[in-house]
């Protein structure tokens, strides 16, 4: 691949690859010509379908397994990849834990908001400190519609996700200026693990098809342009956005 989409050279550090859209940004990533530093909880260290999917293309993968509720780990993983030249940092490791707000634990409360916004922000300190002193660099959150929107039964996950976007803001704002730009990508109604008990849910399922104009669920590869997009020269002008791809939901 040649021209601005082209991703040759770049190593591409992707959290949350192990499945889904995770998964789908690492494909994405490594058929534009980036090499792969892929990371979950419960990666594999070798033989996981994200390798596979990223050296079809004949690009380098890398397995890491780290737990993003555990600080610690999150803080040596950081320090790990400040010694090495990232290019490209998505954060998209996530978790969500249902239950009605009146009865939502805690300690929930507090994995989701550790997993879904505080490792999230320790990750791109540290990889971020790298791509400033070399003036160039590019950071994508997995934001979400709950960024915009309340939720039902989802209280800390719609906080963290509602956070991303000021985190965004604020990350652009300071490093802009030093060629580091800071975007996040809100997918829609995706057909994930995570999403599994509204699909399952016939009511739930039905009205939430009836609001997305494109009329069906997204699929994690909906999502891979986006993803190429802002980790791209294309995008050297865009920062500090949100990109919906939702199937025109927002616009409902």
């Amino acid at each position: 691949m040649t021209g601005p989409f082209d991703l040759t050279g770049r190593l591409a550090v992707v959290t949350g690859a192990r499945r889904g859209i995770g998964l789908a940004f690492a494909e994405a990533l490594a058929a534009a010509g980036a090499d792969i530093i892929g990371i979950s909880a419960s990666m594999e260290p070798e033989g996981s379908a994200a390798a596979a999917a990223v050296e079809q293309h004949g690009r380098r993968f890398e397995a890491k397994a780290v737990d993003f509720s555990d600080r610690a780990a999150v803080e040596a993983l950081g320090a790990e990849l400040a010694e090495r030249d990232v290019d490209i940092l998505v954060n998209n490791a996530g978790t969500i834990e249902r239950a009605p707000a009146a009865e939502h634990s805690l300690e929930s409360w507090d994995r989701v908001l550790e997993v879904d916004l505080s490792s999230q922000f320790a990750l791109s300190q540290a990889v971020g400190r790298g791509m400033l002193d070399r003036g160039a660099g590019k950071i994508i959150f997995t934001a979400s519609l709950l960024s915009f929107q309340g939720g039902i039964n989802v209280p800390g996950y719609a906080a963290a996700k509602s956070g991303l976007l000021g985190l965004v803001r604020a990350l652009s704002n300071e490093w802009a200026g030093r060629g580091v730009t800071v975007n996040a990508i809100a997918p829609g109604y995706i057909a994930t693990d995570n999403t599994q008990a509204l699909q399952d849910d016939a009511d739930r399922s039905r009205a939430i098809l009836e609001r997305i104009p494109a009329g069906r669920w997204g699929r994690p590869d909906d999502l891979a342009g986006a993803a190429v997009f802002l980790a791209s020269p294309a995008s050297d002008y865009v920062t500090g956005i949100v990109l919906p791809v939702d199937g025109g939901w927002l616009a409902r």
